[in-house]
């Protein structure tokens, strides 16, 4: 008779706050099935005070707050084969030597993205409305507009900077709209952006001729303050900017300016640098920016999404099947 084949070995490890909500208790009982868990969850200060509670890990589970996976880390790992990430960047943690070693990391980007597409296509259908701006005229002169000019979600023009996972997704949103959209990422081949239903086109077309301009490129050091007074001033009247990926992408001191002299802008930003703004931001006051905090991530139950979909990864790890959200190493350093 065959003995049972040993289950994996486990840890889990990240910040306590977000836990309960990405790894919720049914969540764990099937990860519990799977592996074997090397005691309770620890966060990155516990597993700090005490490294060499990793010598025996096979897997490492995390998600906010994860430890760095740097030489030292991986020195008290000798038996890490998998690292599986409920949360959407991984380049925070990842290193040279991490690379090194051949391990298959998993990110939860693809998860991540719903709730932020979503936020977006809402943000995009009132942007294509002018609802920012209509109602601060509405609430400024206690009076209705008769018969206002807005584009609206007919054969209007929406860009994106970005093609990653939420890019995609928002553009698969819009495509149910009669609207054509535009689309700028560097790295975007043709066949992705016919996949995707878009039309790729230079930031400066982007910025000139659609009517809400949406951000979902990554923080690199080529895109850092990439939208300055040149793109927000080429913006047409009444146009709605969307920022849900990195606030260090706008210059924010140069689209304050352009936005105090031009109210007909709405800025709506999900994301500031640094976050959230200074006290004494013109952010705060400027009557045309909509700022919100982080409202387009997973927030409560939408985290879920994040651990199920490391759940999903573990069976098919456990089961010696490919991972589907494995990071390609190749592309690492262009990922947001």
């Amino acid at each position: 008779m065959n003995e049972p084949a040993t289950r994996p070995t486990a840890l889990l490890v990240m910040e306590e706050e977000r836990r309960s909500d990405v790894y919720p208790r049914e969540v764990l009982a099937e990860i519990d099935r799977l592996v074997q868990r090397q005691g309770p969850p620890l966060t990155r200060q516990q597993l700090d005070e005490d490294p060499e509670a990793l010598r025996r890990i096979d897997v490492l589970l995390t998600g906010w707050g994860a430890p760095v996976l740097d030489a030292a880390f991986l020195s008290h790992a000798p038996r890490l084969q998998a690292v599986l990430v409920a949360a959407g960047s991984v380049r925070h943690l990842t290193t040279p030597a991490f690379w090194a070693r051949g391990i298959p990391i998993v990110s939860a980007a693809a998860a991540n993205a719903v709730p932020v597409a979503e936020f977006t296509l809402a943000q995009v259908l009132l942007g294509l409305k002018q609802v920012h701006r209509i109602a601060r005229d509405v609430a400024s002169s206690r009076h209705y507009p008769r018969n206002p000019k807005v584009p609206g979600a007919y054969r209007s023009r929406v860009g994106l900077m970005g093609l990653g996972h939420i890019g995609r997704l928002v553009a698969a949103h819009l495509s149910r709209f009669d609207i054509e959209i535009l689309a700028t990422d560097p790295v975007a081949s043709a066949d992705t952006a016919r996949r995707a239903g878009v039309r790729l086109v230079g930031i400066e077309e982007l910025f000139a001729t659609c009517h809400v301009v949406s951000l979902h490129a990554p923080l690199l050091p080529e895109t850092r303050g990439v939208i300055g007074a040149r793109l927000l001033n080429s913006l047409g009247p009444g146009t709605t900017l969307i920022n849900t990926a990195r606030g260090a992408l706008v210059d924010e001191d140069a689209a304050a300016a352009v936005l105090r002299a031009r109210p007909d802008l709405t800025a709506v930003l999900d994301v500031t640098h640094p976050e959230p703004p200074v006290h004494d931001s013109p952010l705060f006051t400027l009557p045309n920016v909509v700022l919100t905090p982080h409202l387009g991530g997973a927030l409560g139950a939408e985290r879920h999404r994040l651990g199920e979909l490391v759940l999903d990864e573990l069976r098919r790890y456990t089961a010696g099947r490919p991972l589907q959200h494995a990071i390609d190493p190749a592309l690492a350093p262009s990922l947001a």
